[in-house]
């Protein structure tokens, strides 16, 4: 998908860029590679730099309710330094490393409704112009479509995904921002649960996995959440039996009311080392405000919206959210990033 756009702040007659991406989603830790295509406008000019920023439009939670906003949570310099000739067309090649926490954005092909997207941002003269905008697809390493796989074959649903501005305290969570994908619970967790809230946390070496519950409360008690934490190594793809893997951790998620106020804690041993199974794991009580510390300062009482689950999502199965998914056209996601960023310069400022 190309934009092409009249860089504005070089004024009339100054300098298009239209970046190209290379076709197909690229994984977390992936290469993204394309190129930068400009053309000349009315005169010479010196392109001082050639930008690229990661961008995603990111729910924040704080006293007023909830807000949305634009979050750059990567920059690259792909080019720069040379001199643009009048109507000349200059190509710029670039190739740069996704973060490995990048938000999952389609599984299977399927849209999830997360909202990426690359800017290319031209300085001419001292003038900085964020030109050109392209959406960014992004699929799912192996270990995270094995545990979505396992996850919809053991009978949970899709609820909704989105991504949420703040951080899971105990993780090496690097981005300020973390994916959450909300699943229905299967048939043998319904009377335990009212949902499971799903989080990955790349690596290069492996990943963590956070799984939160929010937990059904009895006649004269109140539901209350738990959260658990399980790594695993991208080397395990091929070695487990993931639905039971999976269902082990779903079991001692349910399992762990017992544990509330234990002030369990997380480790930082290598949780990859060979011989480690899936590392360790950690249960939280409820009390969402010291499991998620949100940078606006509120506790992490509201959910979101969005779309994704295993292959089930993949083919349309009944229950899975297929009408929001089903008409979440690519296209559609291109428009509602357009509409989303545009106008928006200051998107950065969310991460503070």
């Amino acid at each position: 998908m190309v934009f092409k756009r009249l860089l504005g702040a070089m004024g009339a007659g100054g300098p298009s860029v239209d970046t190209v991406l290379d076709g197909g989603a690229v994984a977390p830790g992936g290469i993204l590679s394309g190129q930068v295509h400009l053309q000349g406008g009315s005169a010479d000019v010196e392109i001082e730099h050639i930008g690229l920023e990661l961008i995603a439009r990111v729910e924040a939670e704080h006293e007023d309710g909830e807000s949305e906003g634009a979050v750059v949570f990567e920059r690259f310099t792909v080019g720069g330094g040379f001199r643009l000739a009048e109507q000349e067309r200059h190509s710029v090649p670039f190739s740069v490393s996704l973060p490995w926490e990048t938000p999952v954005s389609e599984l299977y092909g399927q849209p999830l409704g997360i909202v990426l997207g690359v800017r290319t941002e031209l300085a001419v003269a001292g003038a900085r112009d964020k030109g050109d905008l392209d959406p960014l697809a992004v699929r799912p390493l192996p270990v995270q479509e094995a545990v979505l796989e396992a996850l919809g074959q053991l009978g949970f649903g899709f609820k909704s995904a989105d991504l949420e501005h703040g951080h899971i305290g105990g993780t090496g969570q690097q981005l300020p921002f973390y994916q959450e994908i909300e699943l229905t619970p299967a048939p043998q967790y319904a009377h335990a649960v009212n949902e499971i809230e799903l989080t990955f946390l790349a690596t290069p070496a492996g990943m963590e996995i956070v799984l939160e519950a929010d937990k059904r409360g009895g006649l004269f008690e109140s539901g209350q959440d738990a959260l658990t934490r399980f790594t695993v190594s991208h080397h395990d793809v091929g070695a487990r039996d993931w639905n039971s893997e999976v269902d082990g951790w779903i079991r001692q998620l349910v399992d762990h009311r017992a544990s509330y106020g234990s002030h369990a804690t997380y480790g930082h041993a290598d949780p990859y080392a060979a011989g480690s199974g899936y590392g360790h794991h950690s249960a939280h009580g409820s009390g969402h405000p010291s499991d998620h510390e949100s940078g606006h300062g509120s506790g992490h009482e509201g959910h979101r919206s969005g779309p994704g689950l295993g292959t089930a999502v993949a083919a349309g199965a009944a229950g899975l959210a297929v009408g929001v998914v089903g008409g979440l056209v690519a296209a559609e996601v291109v428009d509602e990033m357009g509409d989303f960023f545009e106008g928006d310069d200051d998107e950065g400022g969310e991460e503070d």
